[in-house]
């Protein structure tokens, strides 16, 4: 068997990341380490304009964190563990280039922690099931997942679904706002066309700077009181207005022609 690694390739200005750790997608601390490095690396490179996640095989996207090491583990490693597994998403989530999970198989506990810290997540149709079950095994959702959700469906709805342990399939997921699109297609076709989706956010039909621009301010801007959201906003549309990007978007609408954007 393979070790477990994340895979990281970059096509077009989408760079996709990987998780590969047979048979469910399990994260354990080197793995989540190799993620942390994949989203720096990602965040970093210029040629990069959105960031697709996903996983190897088409059963699981990710099952959550190895049960099995965490069995064999002190409490102050599990707590160590969360710590940086929360450190690694809130770097995925706050990274300003706007990232896509592609769920081709069961997303549930940790899983779906992870699909959580992107900004939007695609399913493939009959691909599995999503859900925060962690309260059978005696604990809460402990990368995210209760803040997450909670901003996601209300804290309401959230409460309720994670102390039943609820979990269901991917069309449930979409018909209560957790995901954004159910794809139906054969398996070997999904990922072309998450893909083809995210190069719909690339240069030069898009302007990527604008897209990362507008997560900062709603992301970042979420978890601020009004006031200092709208100033935040104003910031970043300063940054904006002294890009190429927003001198060829106008340039172009005067002109009426298409424009095209260099990220810059």
């Amino acid at each position: 068997m393979s070790e477990p690694t994340v895979h990281r390739e970059v096509r077009n200005g989408v760079a996709i990341l990987t998780i590969d750790a047979p048979p469910a997608n399990c994260y354990s601390h080197p793995l989540m380490r190799q993620l942390d490095d994949a989203i720096l690396e990602a965040r970093f490179d210029d040629e990069v304009e959105v960031i697709v996640l996903t996983a190897a095989g088409t059963r699981f996207f990710c099952a959550g964190a190895d049960i099995s090491m965490l069995a064999n583990v002190t409490p102050s490693f599990k707590y160590s563990f969360c710590l940086h597994a929360n450190e690694t998403l809130s770097r995925l989530e706050h990274t300003p280039k706007l990232t896509i999970a592609a769920l081709n198989g069961h997303a549930v506990g940790g899983g779906f922690e992870v699909a959580m810290a992107c900004d939007l997540r695609i399913a493939r149709k009959g691909a599995g099931s999503w859900g925060l079950p962690e309260v059978k095994l005696g604990v809460l959702p402990g990368t995210g997942g209760t803040q997450r959700l909670a901003r996601l469906v209300g804290h309401q709805k959230a409460l309720r679904w994670m102390v039943e342990g609820r979990t269901a399939d991917f069309d449930d997921a979409l018909e209560q706002g957790v995901i954004d699109y159910v794809y139906d297609c054969e398996p070997e076709h999904f990922l072309d066309r998450v893909l083809a989706y995210a190069q719909g956010f690339t240069s030069p039909g898009t302007a990527p700077l604008a897209v990362g621009g507008i997560k900062r301010a709603v992301q970042t801007g979420a978890a601020l009181p009004l006031e200092q959201g709208l100033a935040l906003e104003r910031e970043l549309q300063a940054r904006l207005f002294a890009s190429d990007d927003a001198v060829e978007g106008m340039d172009a609408y005067i002109e009426k022609r298409r424009p095209r954007f260099g990220g810059r």
